[in-house]
């Protein structure tokens, strides 16, 4: 399947999608991306490819158009600087999606918090394939720190917190119950002692599945987490505290969501996208919530 290709695999065809689609429709100014559960790495991994690219030279030159000097050259490097694929970002909006990966503790509430069911998880990802290891943050390829931490700081080759600083806007939508694959905490990049209280939830007459909503500043600096790397592991300090702290060096909108009380509920994890019509349509209040903050 390809969805067990791993993040990275899934995030460079993604960003070939998108040259294809500018290749078609060359008059495109803006770009905004929706992900849902693994989609919002995946997006996260494709916008870091894309991030400072000029594709409208490519577009030019593979039209018949002349090449530029050196001096041009540089030119439109700072041109497109803070562009994703040289488009203005608009909207990174993801929803259910493990930010955090799935090796922290609770953060796949099915285990029900049963350490000895995460341990086995995280030993058997390789039965997902690399995205299993991506999630579970097993893999070291060539001695390297797992992907899901190195997409929480800038690169030398891939930009992953600068290509998300792009966006105007960065929104998270959580299920906050009822999600068993991905955990509230992971899904809003938060630690679970800064969830809110239940006394803090309320429903939204026009939006009755939506329960909270929380527009946070980028955090202040903090002490670096470090990690070292051992033979085919890795040793760190805590890997959890490592990616919510790049990935909060940024501004995000986050939404709670809550389907209790209605039988799709057992299926909040696709409902929160209405994944299917037939037995999620429930969730339609939440990308109406989505389509009426999108930015244009």
């Amino acid at each position: 399947m390809l969805t067990f290709d791993g993040v990275d695999v899934m995030g460079e065809r993604l960003a070939e999608e998108v040259i294809s689609v500018m290749k078609r429709h060359p008059t495109v100014q803006k770009i905004s991306f929706v992900g849902h559960s693994l989609g919002g790495l995946v997006a996260r991994y494709a916008i870091a490819k894309l991030y400072g690219q000029n594709l409208s030279r490519e577009i030019s030159q593979g039209n018949g158009a002349s090449r530029t000097d050196g001096s041009s050259e540089t030119c439109h490097e700072e041109k497109f600087r803070g562009k994703i694929a040289g488009l203005e970002p608009m909207n990174f909006i993801t929803f259910a999606t493990p930010h955090l990966g799935s090796r922290g503790h609770r953060q796949v509430p099915l285990f029900c918090g049963f350490h000895s069911l995460e341990k086995v998880a995280a030993q058997t990802s390789w039965l997902f394939g690399r995205s299993g290891k991506h999630l579970f943050l097993t893999d070291h390829d060539n001695g390297r720190l797992p992907l899901l931490l190195r997409m929480v700081s800038d690169q030398e080759d891939l930009k992953f917190i600068s290509a998300l600083q792009s966006f105007r806007r960065r929104v998270a939508y959580a299920n906050t119950r009822f999600d068993y694959l991905v955990g509230w905490s992971s899904a809003s990049i938060r630690r679970r002692s800064e969830l809110p209280e239940s006394k803090h939830l309320s429903r939204d007459d026009r939006y009755p599945h939506i329960v909270h909503v929380e527009t946070s500043e980028a955090a202040t600096s903090e002490k670096e987490v470090s990690y070292e790397t051992e033979g085919n592991g890795c040793k760190n300090l805590d890997m959890e505290e490592g990616m919510i702290r790049g990935l909060t060096k940024m501004s995000w909108e986050r939404v709670g969501v809550n389907f209790s009380g209605i039988k799709q509920r057992i299926f909040a994890h696709g409902t929160i996208q209405v994944r299917s019509y037939l037995i999620n349509s429930d969730g339609a209040d939440v990308i109406q919530h989505m389509i009426d903050y999108f930015l244009l």
